[in-house]
């Protein structure tokens, strides 16, 4: 959220407020109405899409120098599915199931370790 705070037409001061989705709660209650009339620009991060996840993976996969056989399509759909396009999550799940990948020793990581990758992310 941009706010950009003028006085008598002159430009004090830009502040910019970023935070996560329960901040629009926040900015909701009355005793913050003056603050929120101030906001000149408001967006709202929405995730990535599937097909932005499956090429988010793709391209941290190849960052690293991995093959993106390491994984197979229906494996990144479900992380796609459980993380809802929120990326600091995606990177959680995919270390974590990496790392059960290699525990395991598979050579492909399924929709199996996805699964326990996720458990292991909702008890942790």
């Amino acid at each position: 959220m941009l706010m950009n705070q003028e006085y008598d037409s002159l430009d004090c001061f830009v502040l910019i407020l970023v935070g996560l989705p329960h901040m629009n709660a926040i900015l909701e209650k009355p005793v913050h109405e003056a603050l929120k009339q101030r906001i000149v620009v408001h967006y709202n991060y929405t995730g990535l899409t599937e097909e932005e996840t499956i090429n988010y993976i793709y391209s941290r996969l190849d960052a690293a120098g991995g093959a993106r056989t390491i994984i197979d399509e229906a494996a990144i759909r479900a992380v796609a599915g459980y993380c809802q396009g929120v990326p600091r999550i995606i990177n959680s799940v995919m270390t974590n199931a990496l790392i059960l990948g290699t525990q395991l020793n598979k050579t492909c990581i399924d929709t199996e370790v996805i699964l326990s990758a996720c458990n292991n992310l909702m008890l942790g």
